[in-house]
């Protein structure tokens, strides 16, 4: 066969692409009518627009060369391929695009290399596409993947666009397997609609993950979205969309827009995962069931806009978590025994709307279904760090409320004189109020107490209010106690100002004991 010679066994649907590769044009053989060109409808599309799998494979891998003053390229539209598309392990030169497009069989790309590669609302059984390498960008927007996707130890160049992509899942229970994938820049999967498990376990993004407005559902197994040690340079977004109009990738979606939320419909797990600027669950919507997770365990991000609704069963689980910023709401936040945050630290709290101090105890206590002070103190630090020293106090108050529920009766009766007196050290204005109280109540009891003296000889002045205060008083002596001799009811009023005393005296103590070691 010369140069300019087609080869004999070509249909003419295969000629007319064959001409078309070389000349770089788009070869299209779209009917005109919209029902009809529908890749992922019914209607059949006969041998008119249908090329053989194994002509295109030689076009990409071993084609003709370009004519004149023209770059050969494989450019088609609504065109029937069949048999399986096989170019694993091949060098794919030429660019390649594929719009409205149907497969007949699935699209095997393992270790095959490309330098762009389009695939654009396009009908696919499964794309098999592990170790693929792309110089440019991997694109494939709204296409049907009816048995998964496959991109294990992908290597994209520049973007890999799954857009409005809608994907079943494969006989594994994932639709789209991407574990230890490398994106050079942004994985935009925006309105995608997974049906079986998004799995990203290992992956890294260069840039930014959109799953905005995407729609992940995982009935048959526990999770929707699993991608422990996912790496991402900038932000996750798990965020609304704009749709019904041109989308625009990262810009809010013009008032009067309407937006679809992104939902999850199963566990997802981000466990150990880093992201350079943020992840973002503003308006995210999740389905669990009592035995499913939302897990950020040990993530690592500066922010965390956790703004999403609470779902209403499953845990939410942030232990060993660190982040900056602490961006939510009071209704983003489970009930208690579904919140998990041991070891969870965070430096700024930034909430969104009114979020009492009343709420936000409940949303500790909500996370600490047996008593963990872990919790407390770091929310006492980030309030005090803020300037808002009551606050902190109160957080610290409540801890040791919560401490002394788990204590036995002895110390429990002391925790409550504690706090009834000086409410753990935390309000020490309190033990001035009690003594002026007993001192007043004593003094006027014992102006009418009898009081003869222990000896004879010389002996001071009696003074009912220096007696009183000299009982409560339990180390300073004021010369009263000692010399006067009570009876009866008197001896057991002096006894019980003695305790009383000793009682507010180590309580402030102790009170005083923790504010110097907090300082």
């Amino acid at each position: 066969m010369t140069e300019g010679e087609l080869p004999d066994d070509l249909t003419p649907a295969e000629a007319g692409m064959w001409q078309a590769f070389r000349n770089g044009s788009v070869y299209d053989l779209s009917s005109g009518d919209a029902v009809v060109d529908d890749p992922h409808g019914g209607h059949p599309w006969g041998p008119e627009r249908t090329v053989r799998a194994r002509i295109v494979c030689w076009l990409l891998l071993d084609g003709p060369p370009a004519l004149a003053g023209r770059v050969s390229s494989l450019k088609l539209a609504g065109v029937q391929i069949s048999g399986p598309l096989d170019l694993a392990g091949g060098i794919v030169v030429p660019y390649v695009e594929l719009k409205g497009c149907r497969f007949e069989r699935d699209v095997l790309l393992p270790e095959a290399r490309f330098t762009t590669m389009r695939m654009v609302d396009c009908s696919v059984p499964r794309l098999e596409a592990a170790r693929v390498h792309t110089e440019g960008d991997l694109h494939l927007p709204r296409c049907r993947f009816h048995n998964g996707v496959r991109l294990t130890d992908a290597h994209i160049g520049t973007d890999l666009l799954l857009n409005q992509a809608i994907v079943y899942r494969d006989r594994s229970g994932r639709s789209i397997a991407a574990d230890g994938m490398t994106v050079g820049q942004d994985l935009q999967a925006e309105l995608l609609e997974s049906h079986g498990e998004l799995s990203l376990r290992s992956a890294k993004v260069g840039v930014s993950l959109s799953l905005r407005g995407a729609r992940l559902a995982n009935p048959y197994t526990r999770l929707a979205l699993n991608a422990p040690q996912l790496t991402v340079g900038r932000s996750m977004y798990l965020t609304p969309a704009g749709i019904g109009s041109p989308l625009l990738s990262g810009a809010t979606p013009a008032q009067g827009t309407r937006i679809q939320r992104f939902t999850c419909e199963g566990g997802l797990r981000l466990d150990d995962g880093r992201f350079g600027d943020a992840i973002d669950f503003e308006q995210a919507r999740f389905t669990l069931t009592d035995d499913q997770e939302l897990s950020l365990r040990r993530v690592q991000t500066p922010e965390l806009r956790f703004l999403g609704k609470a779902p209403a069963r499953g845990m939410v689980v942030l232990s060993g978590a660190r982040v900056v910023n602490l961006m939510d709401r009071t209704d983003s936040w489970p009930g208690p025994g579904r919140l998990h945050m041991g070891g969870f630290g965070y430096e700024n709290l930034v909430p969104r709307g009114p979020f009492p101090l009343e709420e936000r105890l409940a949303w500790v206590a909500a996370a600490t279904a047996e008593y963990n002070p872990e919790p407390y103190e770091r929310l006492a630090t980030v309030l005090r760090a803020g300037g808002e020293d009551e606050d902190a106090r109160e957080v610290l108050l409540a801890k040791q409320r919560r401490r002394r529920e788990t204590l036995p009766p002895a110390a429990k009766l002391w925790g409550y004189a504690q706090d009834w007196t000086v409410a753990y050290g935390y309000r020490p204005g309190r033990a001035l109020v009690w003594m002026a109280l007993l001192w007043a109540a004593g003094s006027l009891a014992f102006a009418h107490a009898a009081h003869p003296p222990l000896k004879g000889g010389e002996v001071p002045h009696w003074n009912a209010t220096l007696f009183a205060l000299d009982l409560l008083l339990p180390v300073i002596d004021l010369g009263q106690v000692g010399f006067w001799q009570l009876r009866g009811g008197w001896q057991w009023l002096a006894a019980a100002m003695i305790l009383l005393g000793w009682i507010l005296a180590t309580t402030v103590a102790a009170g005083a004991t923790r504010l110097l070691r907090r300082n």
